[in-house]
């Protein structure tokens, strides 16, 4: 079954003196993009993740986001009293204010707040670790849950260009008809005596310029090998493309040999079909 690329995936898991918050979002990309955040004093383990998340995502730009809030007594940020301090007396050498105003400002400016960097506990990184596991996991069953979606809407885009296709075969011998008859009434129009077998050679030659059978049979092929492919394990987002171009190819030729105002009504209602599959398809894994 296909997935989605658009996904979203949350776990959170309470430490002893801080909560965890791991997020995953995904939308539909070429290639894997990851963009991590995440605390200072957790980069060293960026790598680490990236592979976590390749491992399972393979494809789509990906935000990965760690937050982190301290819920106990512990805290590795101090307030540095003496910047702090003269940034409120810088202030209000600019701007007269109230204290506590003052303060809120000085306390975002640069060096206000210093962060000493601890090293991670390895016990404690492994249940980050499972945690993002669990948020991937998420990830992954929102993807499949989106797949669903588009699997159902590329099998009956798929049958409606098979309806149609029917209808085009219905159709041909009767348009046929109608290019011999032309061909014909012009003939007769020239009032010239013209040689029955020339003329019935060149008719036939005509006819086969208009030919579609060849198409007919390999669009019939397209749409089964999509069908089977929709169905087969793996990552066939880039396979369904191509199959896909493969199908609007034989389409366009149908339509640029089909010399016939009804067939080629059919056509552009399979090429409408086929152009909505195709913007579903970028979405695809």
């Amino acid at each position: 079954m296909i997935q989605s690329m658009t996904g979203y995936g949350k776990s959170v898991v309470q430490l002893p003196a801080k909560k965890i918050s791991i997020e995953l979002k995904s939308l539909n990309s070429k290639s894997l993009d990851v963009n991590a955040r995440m605390p200072s004093m957790y980069r060293a383990k960026e790598l680490d993740i990236r592979k976590q998340i390749a491992k399972h995502l393979v494809r789509g730009k990906v935000d990965f986001s760690l937050y982190v809030e301290i819920t106990g007594e512990d805290t590795s940020s101090t307030i540095n009293n003496t910047v702090v301090k003269e940034y409120i007396k810088q202030l209000k050498a600019v701007v007269d204010g109230d204290e506590t105003e003052l303060l809120k400002m000085a306390i975002r400016l640069p060096d206000a707040v210093t962060t000493e960097r601890d090293d991670i506990d390895e016990d404690e990184w492994k249940t980050i670790s499972n945690e993002i596991d669990s948020a991937i996991e998420k990830i992954v069953a929102y993807r499949e849950d989106e797949g669903k979606i588009l699997y159902q809407d590329f099998v009956e885009r798929i049958e409606s260009i098979r309806g149609l296709l029917n209808q085009v075969i219905e159709m041909d011998p009767e348009r046929i008809d109608g290019v011999r008859a032309r061909l014909e009434k012009g003939i007769a129009e020239i009032k010239e005596k013209v040689d029955e077998n020339r003329f019935e050679q060149e008719l036939v030659y005509y006819i086969e310029k208009f030919d579609i059978t060849e198409e007919k049979v390999r669009l019939e092929n397209h749409l089964d090998y999509f069908l089977k492919t929709i169905d087969s394990n793996g990552q066939n987002g880039k396979k369904l493309g191509f199959i896909s171009q493969e199908i609007g190819r034989e389409i366009n030729t149908i339509g640029s040999k089909s010399n016939y105002a009804p067939m080629q009504k059919l056509v552009v209602q399979m090429k409408d079909e086929l152009e909505k599959i195709k913007e579903q398809m970028l979405n695809v894994l």
